[in-house]
């Protein structure tokens, strides 16, 4: 459904590090550019994550009630997602990572603030 999603950094630098941080945790590899823009970029065969300076030149805010759901193979994967996110800048938040129940089935999720308050998480489907 999605080709790519990007969001605005204030410190493009910090959210660097915290994404290559987080998303290499889930396996990706470290961030390419900047772009022409300022903009990395971590890509896989289904899309592209992106961040950097708002292009209208405003400061970046999160977007309250959103959330960013990167896949985890593995619930080794999530909580090294997690731990890796939390030791370059991010803010663990919500429940611990772990199991969840719900309309969904049987998840096993972590949640994160990125830098600039995104809230981001890593997600396994349990079997």
């Amino acid at each position: 459904m999605f080709t790519h999603i990007t969001l605005g950094a204030n410190d493009v630098e910090a959210s660097r590090r915290f994404y290559d941080a987080a998303l290499g945790a889930l396996g990706l590899e470290p961030a390419s550019g900047p772009d022409p823009k300022g903009r990395y970029w971590w890509r896989t065969d289904r899309g592209a994550f992106a961040v950097g300076k708002p292009i209208d030149g405003e400061p970046a805010c999160h977007a309250n009630g959103g959330t960013i759901g990167f896949a985890a193979k593995t619930p080794e994967m999530v909580h090294a997602f997690h731990d890796a996110g939390v030791a370059a800048g991010g803010r663990s938040i919500e429940d611990p990572p772990g199991e969840r129940n719900g309309a969904f089935g049987k998840l096993y999720l972590a949640y994160l603030r990125d830098p600039d308050g995104n809230k981001v998480c890593a997600l396994h489907r349990m079997a």
